[in-house]
């Protein structure tokens, strides 16, 4: 397929899992990817998260439409890349002021109890953060919106805060921005997840349970499952000059361990293809204590060949 298509077969894609399995990493290295696909590229991070500014090397930082990556024309365009940090109590002040009580708004911001506000409505809270997103959307300046979700249980329960809140709600402002974030997630031409593990079983049986709870719970498509830190295949050991005993004996047990890992991974992957029948992406691991920004462009090309060479998943 033209990798293009994925990102643009859906203006909105949430990248969920559990957490630890580098759902952050593969939400910057999408975004990436469809940057340098030519495409204008929103990567949204929910707040508490601040794991893609550590991955562009701008630790701390809360990110406000932000540039990453600039666009540029050419035989090969780059688009832009934009990160934006949503805030729960930012994006409740800001529905106040759409709907036209912006001094009431301001007077809870001031005296604090958006939080009790918040809490005192289960849901409320997701819900005003899933409506910003689709605001985003709804502002057409991006040609993909890439979500980093929170973890998996907290993804369903944010994911279903809609549903949940039509259920117990009939009329009203919350009753209609109920209503348009289901009409969003429920429609595979403006939204889709993907889901993230590790080749290992807990998170395996985690994304397969999640990913039945997202079909049945909240009618939401899922996309491609994206396969986090795989094991590539081992390199082959040289012994010239000749190894010393202790480094023969060293470098047997590091290419049993490795040949153990990669073949406990792949039985994993293959169990993962039998229980979820979702097309899979493979994510390498990198051999490194911390990853930069010069991985996360590499795990981007890993990904857009894999795409080319991929079903028609848009």
């Amino acid at each position: 397929m033209d990798p293009s298509d994925f990102f643009t077969g859906c203006g909105i894609l949430i990248v969920a899992g559990k957490g630890g399995v580098g759902k952050t990493t593969v939400s910057a290295a999408l975004g990436v990817a469809a940057s340098q696909l030519g495409l204008n590229t929103l990567l949204v991070e929910i707040e508490g998260k601040r794991g893609l500014a550590t991955l562009f090397a701008e630790p701390g930082l809360v990110y406000d439409d932000t540039e990453l990556i600039a666009s540029k024309e050419g035989p090969n365009p780059v688009g832009q890349l934009r990160a934006r940090t949503i805030r729960a109590n930012d994006a409740l002040v800001d529905y106040f002021h759409e709907h036209g009580l912006k001094r009431f708004g301001a007077a809870l911001t001031k005296v604090g109890v958006l939080d009790t506000l918040a809490t005192s409505t289960p849901g409320l809270k997701d819900l005003i953060v899933m409506g910003k997103i689709k605001q985003l959307e709804a502002a057409s300046d991006a040609d993909v919106i890439i979500v980093d979700a929170p973890a998996s249980g907290h993804a369903i329960s944010f994911l279903r805060s809609a549903k949940g809140l039509q259920d117990t709600i009939d009329t009203g402002p919350i009753r209609r921005q109920a209503d348009e974030v289901v009409a969003l997630l429920t429609d595979p031409k403006r939204s889709q997840v993907v889901l993230v593990t590790l080749p290992e079983e807990t998170p395996v049986n985690e994304l397969i349970e999640t990913a039945y709870a997202l079909e049945d719970e909240v009618g939401v498509r899922l996309g491609p499952v994206v396969a986090n830190a795989v094991y590539p295949k081992r390199p082959l050991v040289e012994d010239d000059p000749p190894l010393d005993h202790e480094l023969t004996d060293a470098v047997a047990a590091a290419t049993q361990f490795w040949d153990r890992r990669e073949a406990d991974q792949h039985q994993q992957l293959d169990r993962l293809s039998s229980e979820l029948p979702l097309h899979q992406l493979v994510v390498t691991k990198r051999l490194t204590t911390s990853l930069d920004e010069s991985d996360i462009h590499a795990m981007a090309d890993e990904l857009i060949n894999q795409l080319k060479n991929a079903p028609d998943l848009a």
